[in-house]
């Protein structure tokens, strides 16, 4: 039996809301770390509660000028940290759980997904913080992925249900992060160990390479509010995604298996280019962006929305911290997870 939706009522916090922009609440004037310190502390109930509402939120006011402040003020809203595990994309680690939120080039925009998604317990809570904002462009973006469910045909949500999403990686140095990188180790028999014991399908290519398969659950449910939400990378790291450009090159360096990413149903039936637009359409339509100002402070609920980077120019720089883990078993998956076949 699936327990009824236990979503909060409106606390009372001004939360501003516009079309095709993150609800933000704007704080009264705050001078130094002290006072946003005490504003935070006051409001933390209020705020974590909109944030289950809204499913983001941007706060918009605070003082913050120092990747110390930022930790501090992650201390009063996050009760218990999270690790960041099978890295994926290059951050910077500014130490105490806070990193750049990538270090990807400028020019490439980063797709919708929801952070870990692929792994058994994942980040409950994403804290993304403005120090230093963009000329132009660069925005986290954001979408509730119950209205990226929504908007998806049932045909289709049906088919995810019912078999999954599987994720294959393969490992290099030229593209993608190296295995040691991923897993942070240079322990190969570490690596297999954490495979197996995470349900992840494996195989060694040579000293250097390596293929993952893992079979992971495409819907879950919010463990307190205990709604169906669309939760993968299946469209994030699909072929399909890419740029034909990028695709071609890819494909003629590493062949048509050995993309750092790709995905499929469950099952191992192949996605195709149209049933990809169809998962970009739906991310497309519940986007939200704001351009970012110095001191702002994300929160995103990594269950309930997905994020991404905007391109932009100038220089840019946003921290991130991850918290409050939750564990896949917690939030009714539709399939178990298991290790993909390795071909």
């Amino acid at each position: 039996m699936i327990p009824e939706t236990d979503i909060p009522q409106p606390t009372g916090l001004p939360v501003q809301s516009q079309p095709g922009k993150p609800p933000i609440i704007r704080t009264p004037r705050l001078v130094g770390q002290a006072s946003a310190r005490a504003w935070v502390v006051e409001h933390t109930e209020a705020i974590r509660a909109e944030l289950l509402r809204h499913g983001h939120l941007l706060i918009r006011g605070l003082p913050i000028e120092r990747q110390e402040h930022f930790a501090d003020l992650r201390d009063v809203l996050v009760q218990r940290r999270a690790a960041y595990k099978e890295k994926a994309t290059p951050r910077s680690d500014y130490g105490a759980d806070v990193y750049s939120s990538t270090d990807l080039p400028p020019v490439q925009p980063i797709h919708l997904h929801n952070e870990n998604s692929y792994t058994l317990d994942f980040p409950g809570l994403l804290l993304f913080c403005c120090l230093d904002a963009p000329d132009t462009g660069g925005a986290t973006t954001v979408a509730d992925v119950r209205q990226v469910r929504a908007a998806l045909p049932p045909d289709l949500v049906d088919r995810f249900r019912a078999t999954g999403w599987l994720l294959t990686r393969n490992y290099h140095a030229q593209a993608g992060l190296p295995w040691r990188t991923a897993f942070a180790t240079d322990d190969r028999e570490g690596v297999a160990e954490y495979c197996e014991r995470n349900l992840i399908g494996h195989f060694w290519q040579g000293d250097e390479g390596l293929r993952t398969v893992q079979r992971r659950s495409a819907l879950i449910r919010h463990p307190r509010t205990h709604e169906e939400v669309w939760f993968n990378h299946a469209a994030f790291w699909s072929r399909w995604s890419l740029d034909k450009d990028i695709l071609d090159v890819m494909e003629m360096t590493f062949g048509t298996d050995g993309l750092p990413f790709d995905t499929a149903f469950g099952d191992g039936s192949a996605l195709s280019a149209q049933e990809v637009d169809i998962l970009n359409g739906a991310y497309d339509s519940a986007t939200r962006r704001e351009s970012w100002q110095p001191g702002d402070l994300m929160l995103v609920d990594n269950i309930l929305s997905a994020h991404g980077r905007d391109a932009y120019r100038g220089s840019r720089k946003i921290l991130v911290a991850m918290g409050e883990p939750v564990a896949l078993r917690d939030c009714a998956p539709t399939v178990s997870p298991a290790p993909g076949s390795i071909t």
